[in-house]
C-alpha cells in the first residue's frame, strides 16, 4: 500500500481536517502522481456537507488535480515519471457499454467511477480524491498537462474547462455565431474563453453590473444585465447557442426567448432545487432544443487540453493553501472568488505528523 495524507470531512457538520489513508499501490495499468496542485469546485463542498445525501465518510474530496508523475506500471505506455498530468472527475468506468466504447465515460451505462466518494472497484471501499499528497490511477483516466500551461491554473480545467467546451464543441460553436454565457463564475468564466477563443460572438449574461468589466476582459463581446427587461428584449431570437453555467433555481424562459429558431440552450449548472419548468410553447413555436451536458470523456477532455495549451487559456484562480480550505468553502459561497480556489499542495506537508 501507499502512504497517503490528505484533508477529510468526516461529517456533514464540522471542517474538513488532516486525515491519513492509503492508496493501492501502482498495478501494471497504473500511474501514481505527486499532486501539486488541486482546484476547488463547488461539487466538493456538496460532497463535504452531504448536500446531495450521498456522501460516504471520511470523505476526501478533489477532482482537478495537476501533478508529477512519480511511478508507473510496466504496461503504462503513454506516461512516464516526470510527466505533468492530470486527474479529473473520473477514475474509471465499466469500459464495455456503448458510451465507453465511443469514448463518452462520463455517460457510462453502468456508472463511471468518480474521482471521489464512489465505490472504488481495487479496495472496496471509497475513493478518495485530490484533497491530498498523492493518487494512483489507471492510465486510460491520466490527462497529459501541456508545459505551455501554468499547471496551477490549469487545474481547474479539469472539471470547469471540460464541463463548458464539450457542449461548445458538441454544438459545433464556432466562427459567425452568436453565443451567450449564463453568469460569471467558476464556469461561465471558462466558458466566456473558450467560446471567443473558437471564434464566436460571445454575449455574457450577469445579474451584476460590477461584472461587466470583467467579461469584457475575459472576452466577451457584449455583456447583458439579465434582469434588465429592455436589454434582453434587444436580443430576442438571435442567438444560435446559450450554455447556462447558473448553479441556482431561475427563469428558463428568459433565455429561451433569445435563441433562434433551431437554437439550442444547454444546461451546465446543477442546482440544489428544480429550475421553475419552462413554456413548452417557447420550444416548439421555434424548434428550439433545452439540454444539459456532464463534464466530457478522456478523449475530449485531452482535446481540451490541447486546445487550451494553443490558445493559452488557463483558469483565473486564487491560490490557497490547504489549511484554509474551510474558509475558502464559506467564501465560495458568497462567490468571493475570481474565479476558482487552487490549492497549493505544497502546504501540506506540514500537517502529516496531526494526520
Amino acid at each position: 500500500m501507499l502512504k497517503a495524507v490528505g484533508y477529510a470531512a468526516h461529517n456533514a457538520h464540522t471542517p474538513l481536517t488532516p486525515f491519513a489513508f492509503d492508496r493501492r499501490s501502482p498495478g501494471p495499468h497504473d500511474v501514481q502522481i505527486e499532486i501539486l496542485f488541486c482546484g476547488v469546485c463547488h461539487s466538493d463542498l456538496h460532497t463535504a456537507r452531504n448536500e446531495w445525501h450521498n456522501t460516504v465518510y471520511p470523505a476526501v474530496p478533489g477532482h482537478e488535480i495537476v501533478g508529477r508523475v512519480i511511478k508507473v506500471g510496466d504496461q503504462v505506455t503513454q506516461f512516464k515519471a516526470g510527466d505533468l498530468a492530470g486527474v479529473g472527475c473520473m477514475v474509471d468506468s465499466c469500459q464495455h457499454c456503448p458510451s465507453c466504447a465511443e469514448g463518452l465515460e462520463q455517460y457510462c451505462e453502468n456508472g463511471f467511477v468518480g474521482t471521489y466518494n464512489a465505490g472504488d472497484k481495487h479496495s472496496g471501499g471509497v475513493t478518495f480524491g485530490g484533497y491530498a499528497s498523492n493518487i494512483v490511477v489507471d492510465q486510460k483516466f491520466v490527462l497529459h498537462i501541456s508545459d505551455k500551461l501554468d499547471p496551477a491554473a490549469a487545474a481547474p480545467l479539469l472539471c470547469a474547462g471540460i464541463t463548458t467546451f464539450s457542449p461548445l464543441r458538441h454544438w459545433k460553436v464556432g466562427k459567425g455565431h452568436k453565443v451567450g454565457i449564463v453568469g460569471l463564475g467558476g464556469l461561465g468564466h471558462m466558458g466566456v474563453k473558450i467560446a471567443h477563443a473558437m471564434g464566436a460572438h460571445v454575449v455574457l449574461f450577469t445579474t451584476s453590473p460590477g461584472k461587466i468589466d470583467d467579461a469584457l476582459r475575459l472576452g466577451a463581446d457584449e455583456v447583458v444585465i439579465s434582469k434588465d427587461d429592455a436589454q434582453m428584449a434587444q436580443h430576442a431570437n438571435s442567438f444560435d447557442f446559450i450554455l447556462n453555467t447558473v448553479a441556482a433555481p431561475h427563469n428558463l424562459d428568459a433565455f429561451l426567448n433569445l435563441l433562434k429558431r433551431d437554437g439550442a440552450m444547454t444546461l451546465v449548472g446543477a442546482p440544489a432545487e428544480a429550475h421553475p419548468s419552462p413554456n413548452v410553447f417557447n420550444l416548439i413555436m421555434k424548434r428550439r432544443t433545452l439540454a444539459g451536458s456532464l463534464i466530457g470523456g478522456i478523449k475530449e477532455t485531452q482535446e481540451m487540453l490541447d486546445f487550451c495549451a494553443e490558445h493559452g487559456i488557463v483558469s483565473d484562480i486564487e491560490m490557497i493553501a490547504i489549511q484554509d480550505i474551510n474558509q475558502a468553502y464559506e467564501r465560495m459561497l458568497k462567490s468571493d472568488v475570481k474565479y476558482r480556489f487552487v490549492i497549493d499542495m505544497a502546504s501540506l506537508p506540514k500537517e502529516a505528523a496531526a494526520a
